[in-house]
Parts: structure tokens; sequence; C-alpha cells
């Protein structure tokens, strides 16, 4: 019998059930483009198509890497079990893929099990990033290759930067390592609780060592921090003597994580456990510093540069859960309707400026995540090339490189987790109550997400740290005729917008690719120029530059993205595509520069008021009603299975209802009638009545004999 029959996956309706499978059926047969061709455009090569394609179906076929609604209801001792089993697992894949198909696959896991890809992340990306950002390549080789920790295997690594008392203020950081001449050794000590090494990811259960910042002391002097690694557990996986380690407990998300915290009592370690790549401490205690403090602080850098990418694969996720469920829900009647049936919830036009941008964030992300991964491998590669080299010229260039490569990955961390967590929950709200159920992923996905608005750089904090450069930088073309390079090389024409002339004088003209580029950076100009003046009537406290250090920030990476983006359509070898990539861009930038920062496009002249309110009263609903035809060609191209979505009123095949009300009942089967605390509830509902449990106490009759 087929559906039009009234039998859905085995169940006979009295009368006609919804159709939402039709309906995303119907729009999936009249998209405009090739999905698989757009693929290519976000996954930016064909052969990384091709190979997230495989991975995908890798996955979908692993019986232990497989995820499904039951994910959704472990508790946090299972999940801890389910990412040590997963990682074994994934311990296997490592030692027979080849490093992008390697990459890839982690990329992935952060999307389909966040805890098990930060857990595995720690180690291949925090300690040994952190050996590789600060050690020679000896000791590169030795952590990574001989104690073959790269493989996941001989020893378990851990990241020990955060303290109790210290987060964002690497630099205050007050766990010390101190040099003893007569043993040539460095005793790791924590002096208060304060100094207690906090939320270290594998600290608590997994990591035998961890690379520790501490503040080098040698003769009395304190040298800043540095890093150290520091054996936590001997091989037999017992703590070792002088450590002390504990379990942080119970997270807003991320319980698979055993996040702990550690206590170093005057621990001994050899003067070769300090990362020495640029630092270096002799026999004799002679201490050489590198040309760049924040050059201790690279680890970092690889982590923001994962977040910015699982930016893209995280919006692009929940836009497609929330779009998919758009097409299929019908709600309330509506002249647009016609047919006198109930409206899909995407052709309202609220719903379509809801969650439409979103899309446009997750394409635009796409492109700026690519770019920031090939700078940072670049920029890397340079340095070691040129330290190996001793070659002080080419070390200093890649210095400058690394300060340009801070400031990107700063601003664009920030801004895309930000934006991010919004377009996670702001997707949860539009699917209303099935949205707030756990089996449809956005709990979870939330809770597990927000925490990259904080780790590894507090957003407000690396927005201040993106600011400050941009500001002085303005200070130095203006005052000194300097010339700006890398990341703030815009900044050179500051002199010619130094004014309040107006810059755009329509909406058309203002949505055109490239002059919104110039708007973006002709505001980010004149915001600096600002706060240059501020800090100068505050005498030089860049704390007073906070709010339009924040601004310049995000405006930063706006401009990183679409501008990559834009580029990226340019040279797209499948020309059909651009119109529709162009109309996603326009949205981006109209959605998320021009409305949201509106203010400041007014207060700085860049557009006048009637430009701002047709771009967002107008222009913004017309390319949501251009894009909203192809938007299933459009979620489709991030080529998701079911498993990666993994919620049931999103999955492929649009069957909304059966799919999830066939999980809740797999994981709460009906037949299970009574609970655990059945018994108490029907205690008190059996209770007897109020004066038979005083005993009679307060009758008539009682109160006759006590009167007497």
């Amino acid at each position: 019998m087929a559906d039009t029959d009234n039998q859905v996956s085995g169940f006979v309706d009295s009368t006609p059930a919804p159709n939402p499978k039709a309906l995303l059926a119907a729009e999936r047969a009249q998209g405009q483009f090739d999905p698989n061709k757009m693929h290519i455009f976000l996954e930016e090569t064909a052969a990384k198509s091709r190979l997230f394609k495989r991975l995908v179906q890798s996955f979908d076929r692993d019986a232990v890497l497989l995820t499904s609604g039951k994910y959704y209801d472990l508790t946090k001792e299972q999940q801890r079990e389910n990412t040590a089993v997963r990682i074994a697992r994934l311990a296997q894949y490592i030692e027979i893929e080849d490093e992008q198909s390697w990459h890839t696959r982690v990329s992935l896991m952060s999307v389909l099990d966040p805890q098990t890809g930060t857990r595995i992340g720690v180690n291949l990306g925090l300690f040994l990033g952190c050996v590789r950002g600060n050690g020679t390549f000896e000791q590169l080789k030795y952590w990574s290759k001989q104690r073959e920790i790269g493989t996941l295997k001989g020893a378990y690594g851990c990241f020990g930067m955060t303290e109790l008392a210290h987060g964002s203020n690497v630099a205050g950081l007050e766990t010390t390592a101190t040099f003893d001449k007569e043993t040539d050794e460095f005793i790791i000590n924590t002096p208060h609780i304060g100094a207690t090494k906090w939320w270290i990811g594998g600290a608590a259960h997994s990591a035998s060592h961890c690379s520790v910042y501490a503040r080098l002391i040698v003769d009395g002097k304190d040298y800043g921090v540095k890093t150290f690694v520091v054996p936590l557990r001997d091989a037999d996986h017992n703590v070792m003597p002088g450590v002390t380690v504990g379990d942080i407990g119970a997270k807003m998300g991320r319980d698979g994580i055993d996040n702990g915290w550690i206590q170093f009592s005057s621990v001994r370690v050899p003067r070769f456990f300090m990362l020495q790549k640029f630092c270096k401490v002799s026999r004799e205690g002679e201490v050489d510093l590198p040309p760049l403090e924040q050059l201790a602080y690279s680890a970092l850098l690889g982590g923001r540069v994962s977040m910015v990418m699982d930016s893209y694969r995280w919006t692009a996720r929940f836009a497609t859960i929330a779009l998919r469920f758009a097409i299929g829900r019908r709600q309330f009647k509506s002249a647009s309707q016609g047919d006198g049936t109930e409206t899909q919830l995407l052709n309202y036009p609220l719903h379509q400026r809801r969650l439409i941008p979103f899309l446009a964030q997750a394409y635009v992300f796409s492109a700026g995540s690519w770019k920031l991964e090939h700078t940072i491998k670049k920029t890397l590669d340079d340095l070691d090339a040129a330290v190996a080299a001793g070659d002080m010229g080419k070390v200093m260039k890649s210095v400058t490189e690394m300060k340009s490569l801070f400031i990107d990955s700063a601003a664009l961390k920030s801004t895309s987790t930000w934006l991010t967590a919004d377009a996670i929950d702001q997707c949860r709200q539009a699917c209303g109550g099935l949205g707030y159920s756990s089996y449809n992923g956005f709990g979870r996905g939330y809770a597990d997400w927000v925490v990259q608005c904080t780790w590894e750089g507090d957003n407000s904090i690396l927005a201040m740290s993106v600011g400050k450069p941009l500001i002085r930088s303005a200070v130095e073309v203006l005052k000194d005729g300097k010339k700006q390079k890398g990341a703030v090389a815009f900044l050179n024409d500051a002199k010619q917008w130094a004014n309040d002339k107006l810059v755009f004088n329509s909406a058309e003209e203002l949505l055109d690719p490239q002059n919104t580029l110039k708007a973006i950076q002709v505001l980010m100009t004149r915001v600096a120029l600002n706060g240059a003046e501020v800090l100068k009537e505050n005498n030089g406290n860049f704390d007073a530059v906070g709010a339009p250090s924040l601004v310049l920030s995000k405006l930063h990476a706006h401009y990183y993205h679409l501008n990559e983006f834009y580029r990226r359509i340019e040279a797209n070898e499948h020309k059909e595509l651009n119109s529709h990539l162009v109309l996603l861009g326009k949205l981006h930038a109209a959605s998320f520069v021009i409305e949201k920062f509106g203010g400041d496009f007014l207060g700085n002249n860049i557009v006048p008021p009637a430009v701002l309110n047709e771009v967002v009263n107008k222009k913004i609903p017309e390319l949501c009603k251009q894009i909203r035809p192809n938007v299933v060609a459009y979620t489709d191209s991030f080529m998701y299975s079911d498993t990666f979505i993994n919620a049931p009123i999103a999955r492929y095949d649009g069957n909304i209802y059966e799919n999830y009300f066939d999980t809740v009942k797999k994981s709460n089967p009906p037949e299970n009638t009574k609970a655990p605390y059945s018994a108490a509830f029907e205690a008190f509902l059996g209770r007897s009545s109020l004066d038979v449990r005083d005993g009679g106490d307060k009758s008539a009759a009682t109160a006759a004999i006590l009167s007497k």
C-alpha cells in the first residue's frame, strides 16, 4: 500500500496523515543546481569532496563510531566510556590513513561526537601542538615518534595551561619551574591553590604526560611563562610521586571528557624536558629568550583554526536540521498557500528571515575556514624552516607573519564561535517544541558548543587583542606614515578616510561584493581612528577602548570570511553555481554585517539612514525569497548523512513525525509504564484522608473528652 493510501512505515492511519516526506522530495526535485558540484566549492577541491564522502560513508558503517538517538540519553560515566572506546577505534585509523584523511576524519568527528573529537584533540592538537610550537625538532621527534604519542600509542598527553585563578591572562600564570643547577633539573611546583591547573582535559584519568605552562625561575629571576613536559603517570598508569590529580566533575556540556585538576609538589624533571625551540636554558643556567614572547602560545593557534572550521560544519548541521523541518512542517493557514492547506513554515517571510541567513553563514564560513587552515600551515612551516636553517632574517619575517596570524585567528575564532552559538539556539527556537527535545540535537549541541566561546582564549579578551593592534596601527599611519603589513595593511589608506565623507548612497551599490568589502574596511578605519582619539584622551589606557576593539574584531572576521568567499567565487570552476553563491554572500553581508552594525555604519557616515533602512527592510527579505526555492539543494550540498545530522526531524527522507516518534519509542519503550519512583507516586496519591492520618485526635469525640 502506498503512502497516499494512508500507510506510512507500517502504520495504517484512519485519516490522511501529514506527509512532510513528499514536501521535501518535491523541493529536492526542483533544485536548480547540482549539490555534488556545490559540495566541491564547500570542501574547496574535488579531491577533498571525494575524501569527505568516503569518510562519511566510513563513519556510517563503523559500528563503534556510529551515532544514534541513544547518544542523547547517556550518563556522564557512559559518555566517558563511549569516548574512550571510540578513541581506541580511531587509534586504528590513524595508523593506516594519510595526513589529509586523518585530519578530515578528526574534523568530521568533531561534528559527529565533539567529546571524542576534543579528547583526541587535547592529545594530538594541544599537547603535541605545544611540543611542535615550542620544542626543538629532536624534542618533537622524540615525543611524537619515539614515544608514539602522535599515533595514539605509548603515552597520552594533556595541556596544562589554565589555572584555577588564571585563564585568559596566560602571562599571569603562577605555577613555577625553578632551575636547580646542581642536579640539572627543573622543580615544578604549585605554590598555592590559585595555581592549581584546572579544566585540564585528560588529567583526571587519561593523560600520562602534560605540557605545563610555568614561570621559569633561574637564580631567583623570573623569566616569564615557558613550557615543560611533565610526567603525570608512570608506565603502569599510576600517578607519579608529587603529582596530585582530581576530576573537576560535571560540566555544562562535553562530560565525555575527563577534565581534571593538577597540583605539583616540587616535582623534578630533567632540563631537557623544557621545550627549547625559542627559549633555551643552558647547563650553566644561561637563559636565551625568544624574539617574540607570544611564540610560546603558538600551540593555541591550531585549536583556534580548528574552531573556525568547526563553526562552518556545526552551522551547516544545525541550519540543515531547522530548514528541513521548516519545509516539512505545516502550521496555520495563510493566503499564500492557496490550496486551503496549512502553510509550510519556510513559506512565511519571517521564518525565512529567521533561518536562511544561517545557511548563508555556513557557506561564507566554509571559505574563510579553509583559507585560515592553509595560512597556519604555511606560517608554521616557514617558521620551522627558518629556525632549522638558523636564518634570523627569515625568522623575523615569520614572526611578522605570526603576528598577522594571531590577529586573524583571534578575530575569526571569537566571532565565528559566537555566531555559531547563536545559530544553534535560534535554529532550536525555530523548531518549536520538537527543537526542545534532546533527540533532535539542539540541547546537547548548544551545551557542547558554547565552551568554544571560552576556551583557548575567552572571546571578549581575544577581541580586545585584535582591536589594540588595529588602533595602534592607525595611529602609526596617521602620525608617522608608517607602512603596515599583513592583517592591518588596509590601514595604509587611513588618511583617505579620516573624514566624515559619505561612502555609499544606495543599497544596491552597497551590496555589490567589492563595495561591501570596501565599506567594511572604511568602517574599520574610522572606528580605529575614533578609538585612537579615545585612547589619547585616556592617556594611552587601552582598557578605555574595549568597545571599539570588539567592533573591530568582529568586522575584521567578517571581512576575512567574505573576502575569501568572493575570491573563491571568482575562481570557481563551476560557473553555473556563482549566481547562487553570490546571493548567499550578499545575504550574509546584509544580515550579519550591515544590519548588525547598522549603528556603526550610520554613526561613521558610511551610508545614510535611507540606505540602511532599505537593506534591512527590503533587501534581506528579497534575498531570502530568492534563495528559498533552492534551500534543499543548498543543505543537501553539505553532504551530511543522517548519522551526522542525528536528528529524526531532519533526516534525508523528510519523514519527520514517523522518524521522531520511532526514536522516542526506542529510547523510552512504551511498555515500561511504571518508573522506579512509581511506588512513591502511588503512595502519596493513595494516602488516607487527613482525619484518618490524624488518628482521630482532632475529632469531635476527642474534643469532648479533652475539654472536660
